[in-house]
């Protein structure tokens, strides 16, 4: 799987925070509420922002297990301090090769963030599946759903949008991309699966306050396009150019669209 910096998770996470879908939450806390205690997995869990949202929205025990292929990103999600109640085990894992270990063991609620639009059909239908075996519920959030909006507009905004929607595409580690659609095939997969799923809008909404993300998200689509290759070197410099410059001046708007659901089994477990 491609990795990402802890630096530019750290950055992006009080805008993930902000940005959950707040109807969603409350089905993920109803749905275990009635537990005294609760036994999570995290995939990909980077520096640990989907324990730090939930947790207190959860009963007081908890017990969550951290799964990633990064070692550093598992030791900083393993020192989040939680309630005394509440334990922690970082697992390394691959997701690609290991999925069905992640899924071993009592689970009460498999919890994953910003990971559905980096895996291929193949591999988000085997999570399905694995996961509907089990009658286990799954919260998935945050996942880019190809919703890009820039404020001042700018005559290439729509090119850079289409190859950024191209390259997340792109193999990440688990085969083509299902990128953009990512969401509303996991969402349909599940219901035919039997599941029912609550889902919602959870976008980024970036004003001229955030100017840093702001800046990497930019400098990020820009070398998208580069990658890509559907518009000149000239052009993508340049519109990063213009786009820096609204930044700089205070003007500039993101709204980046991403979507959250929760998807639990008919049957009672």
């Amino acid at each position: 799987m491609t990795g990402f910096s802890a630096d530019w998770l750290t950055l992006r996470e009080p805008h993930d925070l902000r940005a959950r879908n707040p109807e969603v939450l409350d089905a993920v806390a109803a749905s275990l509420g009635p537990l005294s205690s609760v036994r999570l997995v995290d995939l990909a869990c980077g520096t640990g922002s989907t324990l730090r949202a939930l947790s207190p929205l959860l009963p007081a025990r908890q017990n969550w297990k951290l799964i990633d292929n990064d070692l550093g990103l598992l030791a900083r999600a393993k020192a989040t301090e939680l309630a005394k109640h509440a334990t922690v085990t970082a697992v390394l894992l691959d997701l690609n090769r290991d999925l069905e270990a992640a899924l071993d063991g009592p689970v009460d609620l498999v919890a994953t963030s910003a990971l559905l639009d980096l895996v291929s059909e193949t591999w988000l239908d085997r999570l399905a599946v694995e996961i509907a075996a089990r009658s286990i519920p799954l919260y998935a959030a945050l996942s880019y759903d190809g919703r890009i909006a820039l404020t001042p507009s700018d005559p290439l905004d729509a090119a850079i949008a289409a190859a950024v929607n191209a390259h997340q595409r792109t193999d990440k580690g688990f085969g083509p991309a299902l990128g953009p659609t990512a969401a509303a095939f996991a969402i349909a997969r599940f219901e035919a699966l039997g599941y029912s799923v609550a889902h919602g809008a959870s976008d980024w909404t970036l004003g001229p306050d955030d100017a840093d993300i702001q800046a990497e998200l930019l400098a990020g689509w820009a070398s998208a396009a580069r990658d890509i290759g559907t518009l000149s070197l000239a052009e993508t410099t340049a519109w990063l150019s213009r786009r820096r410059h609204a930044v700089a001046g205070g003007v500039s708007s993101l709204i980046v669209g991403h979507v959250d659901f929760l998807a639990i089994p008919s049957a009672t477990r």
